[in-house]
């Protein structure tokens, strides 16, 4: 049976897969890397399904993050899980709601994220969301893949940060270099299932809070990017 698209909601950005993908910008060429981030507990405070915009608290350090990647040529990715509309705690609306937020607070602090994908599919979530192990829920590597496609994005250079294993286990799988785990969000409960996914061709970092990240950020850079090519 064809998916339908749920309560008729309509948005260029979610497609008849029923898979979100928000590109901000052109496709780069060359290719870049990118840094690829989790939402919740990594961009904003983890608050459990977050549903309303008021709720939304960006992260200290993370508009400094972003603002340090993107200058020096590295896209900025948001890639999130999102069971909450699987399991119809929330709907498509509320999601876009809350990530109109997140950009707006961006933005008033002088950052902006490149693109931002998300998965709503879950092993329990009701139909038509009823899929365990889908492409692009983490820890598979779905919309890092997704993305590296849509804006030519160099894989090889590239990193993702978030606060749980699931997270590493998605950058592992994709073929980046390292991943960032920082410790807010469910990142201390995390912290030891993160350490077991690193390996010597992907290498876990932890850091204590978001600002950190800034040190690790990949020393050599296919290409920078002008302001013109990511407005």
């Amino acid at each position: 049976m064809t998916e339908q698209r749920p309560n008729r909601f309509a948005d260029p950005r979610l497609g008849d897969d029923l898979l979100w993908r928000d590109v901000r910008v052109k496709a780069f060429s060359p290719p870049v890397p990118a840094l690829f981030l989790d939402r919740d507990g990594v961009i904003i405070e983890e608050k459990n399904y977050i549903s309303t915009p008021d709720a939304v608290e960006l992260l200290p350090g993370i508009p400094e993050l972003i603002r340090a990647a993107r200058a020096a040529g590295i896209a900025v990715v948001e890639i999130t899980n999102q069971a909450g509309i699987g399991r119809g705690y929330f709907c498509w609306p509320e999601f876009v709601a809350v990530e109109n937020r997140v950009a707006d607070l961006l933005a008033a602090r002088g950052a902006r994220l490149d693109a931002v994908f998300a998965c709503p599919f879950h092993a329990s979530g009701r139909v038509p969301y009823r899929q365990p192990g889908h492409p692009w829920r983490k820890p598979n590597p779905g919309m890092i893949q997704e993305a590296a496609r849509l804006l030519n994005l160099d894989l090889r250079h590239s990193a993702l940060m978030g606060d749980k294993a699931a997270d590493q286990e998605a950058g592992r799988a994709a073929g980046l270099p390292y991943g960032i785990h920082v410790l807010t969000g469910y990142g201390n409960a995390e912290r030891e299932m993160s350490a077991k996914v690193s390996t010597p061709a992907y290498i876990v970092h932890v850091v204590e809070q978001v600002a950190d990240a800034k040190a690790l950020l990949p020393a050599k850079f296919c290409a920078v990017v002008s302001d013109g090519d990511r407005n």
